[in-house]
């Protein structure tokens, strides 16, 4: 049995798990190959090598093409703790400005994305679980009919390709189970298409019911709500490293600098 280990000892976001899966040994050409099976356009991946407190990990950057023919890349607003330091984005690429994610798609609108996707079963099912569980919390946040919630930060282009890209990247792998560590949670306020909100995001934290969490004095978002709902779909137990052979090692990077610890997501793969 194939087991991957998510310690999330800086929290977890999408395009950290990405990072992280390629970091690992997930073949970047395939991950790129079936994306683009998906019904979308206008957007494909960049890979770079950066550091944290000298830890060398993968970082992971959906690049959107306007209307307008520029190349954006992920900023603050974004469905990532990861994301917001304008000067370690790639010179040539603009950030998207807040809440600028395309239309803000109710979760229909999502599940036949993925659905029209010319992908695995077993990738289409997990993903639309993932976004099933973002919409979940989000009507319970509001107070409103799952089916009705607008889905704004987590339904553009970058969260479909996070997400499914997360999923794709379990598949190749061969990843059968799937444990994470407790969670670590940032404090202060963050920014989304609904004003400040409090760090966790109450979306995030409805996710992260029923798991072990810790308080940081870390400022920002640690664990987004794509993360935790990736992790919600995905893992059957959190707590320490279950019993295996460590077979690979991955760090996927964020944008973000922590000054206490690197703002990298380490995933540990091996048989059990």
């Amino acid at each position: 049995m194939k087991i991957a280990y998510f310690d999330c000892f800086s929290g977890i976001s999408g395009d950290m798990i990405l990072g992280a899966l390629v970091d690992a040994g997930l073949d970047f050409d395939a991950l790129c190959t079936e994306l683009k099976k998906l019904p979308l356009e206008g957007f494909r991946l960049e890979r770079r090598t950066v550091k944290k407190h000298e830890i060398a990990g993968t970082k992971i950057d959906v690049i959107i093409e306007t209307k307008e023919g520029h190349e954006m890349i992920e900023g603050p607003g974004d469905d990532s703790h990861s994301h917001g330091d304008a000067h370690e984005l790639h010179h040539h690429h603009d950030q998207i400005p807040d809440g600028d994610h395309g239309p803000a798609r109710h979760l229909k609108d999502l599940v036949t994305v993925i659905e029209e996707g010319d992908l695995d079963a077993s990738i289409k099912h997990r993903a639309i679980t993932i976004f099933d569980h973002l919409a979940t919390a989000e009507s319970k946040m509001h107070g409103m009919a799952k089916d009705e919630v607008h889905l704004h930060e987590v339904s553009g282009i970058d969260a479909i390709v996070d997400i499914t890209g997360a999923c794709i990247g379990l598949h190749l792998l061969g990843i059968d189970t799937v444990y994470a560590s407790a969670l670590p949670l940032g404090n202060g306020f963050v920014r989304c298409a609904h004003g400040r909100m409090p760090v966790p995001a109450p979306g995030a934290l409805e996710l992260m019911r029923n798991v072990p969490v810790y308080q940081t004095d870390a400022r920002g978002e640690m664990v987004t709500p794509t993360g935790a709902a990736f992790l919600k779909a995905t893992v059957i137990s959190f707590g320490p490293m279950p019993r295996m052979t460590l077979k690979q090692i991955g760090y996927g990077a964020g944008t973000k600098d922590f000054p206490e610890h690197p703002n990298l997501l380490r995933v540990c793969i091996g048989e059990g």
